[in-house]
């Protein structure tokens, strides 16, 4: 077991909601952002998020239906990953709206000693039993698609409203490698970006606000789901453009 990581430990309950953007409408986020909420001190940052998934894709199969629940598990490192640098394994779930997230610190060859069953990631009795959970309910889980963006992050500083966008949204489905390259294939539009709200209550009416008047609006997009529609053609791609102004 990897010992000392209980203080890494994230466990999160919370509303996250997606909205897609044009470059004009992103520009005009970040502007009126100003007085309300700040950038964290990373400014804008690489982002890779390696998925797992069943050797079938059940679990993206699953999650394109929109069931009322839902869960995945992914691996993350900002910027390029080495065999010692952190990496951040996630445990995230979805029931009726509401968002539950499992955030365990560790590294890359503890991870893949994890998946292989050698080892426990985690001190805390009642995480590490739901990612063994997880590993062995979904059977022979393996690396499924890389999802890579640039993500620059803002905070309020007197509440817990976070809201992140991510630039250059692109995904990779071989060469599945969190110390390769940051290239991928773009899912979206030059220019359009990812905004996710992220709150344990309502929205704030201040922000409401701001988005109705860019004509900001709610999206059901997922980075994953949209990377396994292209790969696929088993149903139409969804129009995501149709949301989307021109740029």
């Amino acid at each position: 077991m990897a010992q000392g990581k209980e203080n890494f430990t994230n466990v999160m309950q919370r509303y996250e909601l997606k909205y897609l953007m044009d470059r004009g409408q992103t520009a005009y986020l970040m502007n009126r952002l100003r007085g309300h909420m700040e950038p964290d001190r990373y400014g804008k940052t690489t982002i890779a998020s390696l998925y797992y998934d069943t050797p079938d894709r059940r679990l993206i199969r699953a999650s394109l239906d929109k069931p009322d629940f839902k869960e995945k598990m992914r691996l993350r490192s900002y910027g390029r990953a080495t065999e010692d640098s952190p990496v951040f394994l996630e445990l995230k779930r979805k029931a009726s709206g509401i968002v539950y997230k499992r955030r365990v610190r560790s590294t890359l060859p503890e991870v893949r000693a994890f998946f292989r069953g050698e080892n426990e990631l985690f001190e805390n009795r009642q995480i590490n039993g739901e990612l063994n959970w997880f590993r062995d309910y979904y059977e022979a889980l393996e690396p499924a698609c890389l999802i890579i963006y640039d993500r620059i992050a803002y905070f309020e500083p007197e509440g817990d409203l976070r809201l992140t966008i991510d630039f250059n949204p692109r995904y990779r489905m071989e060469d599945l490698r969190l110390t390769g390259d940051m290239d991928g294939i773009p899912l979206l539009p030059e220019g359009n970006t990812i905004l996710e709200v992220k709150v344990q209550a309502a929205m704030p009416m201040w922000l409401s606000a701001i988005l109705d008047e860019g004509e900001i609006y709610k999206s059901s997009f997922s980075k994953y789901g949209e990377a396994f529609r292209r790969e696929n053609a088993e149903r139409p791609l969804r129009p995501i453009l149709r949301v989307l102004r021109s740029a």
